[in-house]
């Protein structure tokens, strides 16, 4: 690979803009002399909000763990150049890269509709998992609170809910998260990736110091919110020795259980990752593409149900067996958790109906 490290934009994951696959026409710099000002160097936050009819998402990938999951958000502020969610944003109009981490979509009646849809006498109780595709608690979280207000209103109606992040600000709701956990309710898992704040500072540019999702999983075990941590994505090359470290970590600090996947570079995310490995590892650019290919069949990409989160081949059985040692290692008292899903009660916004 052509190293190439000039016009790298610290605090982003993507360095570009990608093109959209629906887009008939593509933006491109034949001739940059003649720009006053960089086409993607736009840093601002800019915020579209939508009403959606629905907001449960039933979930058909058989390899996934979960049947529904649920998003307040779309795009997401953290950056991270390696998520999966980056392809979504292509169906909205946007680039998968600096559009990605820069129009955030937020889905402003979600609790509404989410009230409505535990309300129907048809609905069964199941786990549903925020977020299945960008971070609940990313940095908009804080001022518009629709986290906490879906929180709220799975306690209001008794109702089993999943979370991954790798934010913090998890903690500002821990009063909500201790009473479902009081339940049965509620399991947390936290996505550390790391230990050296110098990769993900690249890597994940806005999200959680490594220290501070640590002390998450501290706190939460504390206020005995059952948690576990996900070593996810594995990046052969990058982060992969820290896997004994993390699980090691994070079992000291209280997690329950443990999961991990290893990176894939599947539709627009392929050109984005590599451009971002050229600018950010110009060093070991070579080695680490080789390796995620290795992983993957000779691909960076991989769709196959069962397999895709795993890989293959020598480098991922490499992984999976560090991994599997690691947690019988440091996570001996691993447990499982079941959901409650008995105190489920359609009727609970009744009640505050019959006040008006």
């Amino acid at each position: 690979m052509e190293q190439n490290t000039e016009n790298y934009f610290k605090g982003r994951g993507s360095q570009i803009n990608s093109h959209n696959k629906f887009d008939k026409y593509s933006y491109v710099r034949e001739y940059p002399e003649m720009l006053d000002e960089e086409m993607e160097l736009g840093q601002k936050t800019e915020i579209i909000y939508t009403y959606p009819k629905t907001i449960i998402n039933k979930v058909e990938s058989p390899d996934i763990g979960l049947e529904y999951s649920l998003n307040p958000y779309q795009g997401c502020e953290h950056g991270c150049i390696y998520c999966y969610a980056r392809n979504t944003h292509e169906y909205w109009g946007y680039s998968a890269g600096m559009d990605f981490e820069q129009k955030i979509i937020v889905k402003q009646n979600v609790v509404e509709v989410l009230e409505k849809h535990f309300s129907s006498k048809s609905w069964k109780p199941r786990p549903i998992m925020l977020s299945g595709n960008t971070d609940c608690y990313q940095p908009l979280e804080r001022k518009l609170e629709l986290t906490r207000k879906v929180l709220q209103t799975c306690l209001k109606y008794k109702h089993p809910v999943g979370l991954i992040s790798k934010n913090a600000l998890i903690l500002r709701d821990i009063d909500v998260l201790e009473e479902l956990a009081k339940l049965r309710l509620a399991h947390v898992m936290i996505s550390i990736t790391g230990t050296d704040e110098s990769v993900r500072q690249k890597l994940e540019p806005r999200t959680a110091t490594y220290k501070n999702r640590f002390k998450v999983l501290e706190t939460l075990s504390k206020h005995n919110i059952p948690c576990g941590v996900m070593v996810a994505p594995i990046i052969p090359g990058i982060n992969n020795h820290e896997i004994p470290k993390v699980v090691e970590l994070a079992a000291q600090a209280g997690a329950r259980c443990a999961g991990y996947t290893i990176v894939r570079l599947n539709g627009a995310i392929g050109p984005i990752f590599k451009d971002w490995l050229l600018k950010a590892f110009p060093d070991r650019a070579d080695k680490v593409w080789n390796q995620i290919c290795d992983a993957h069949g000779g691909n960076v990409n991989d769709s196959r149900f069962g397999v895709r989160m795993r890989g293959e081949g020598k480098m991922a059985k490499s992984i999976k067996q560090l991994f599997d040692v690691s947690v019988r290692r440091f996570m001996k008292e691993e447990r499982d958790f079941d959901f409650n899903m008995e105190l489920f009660d359609h009727r609970a916004g009744e009640a505050q109906l019959s006040l008006f």
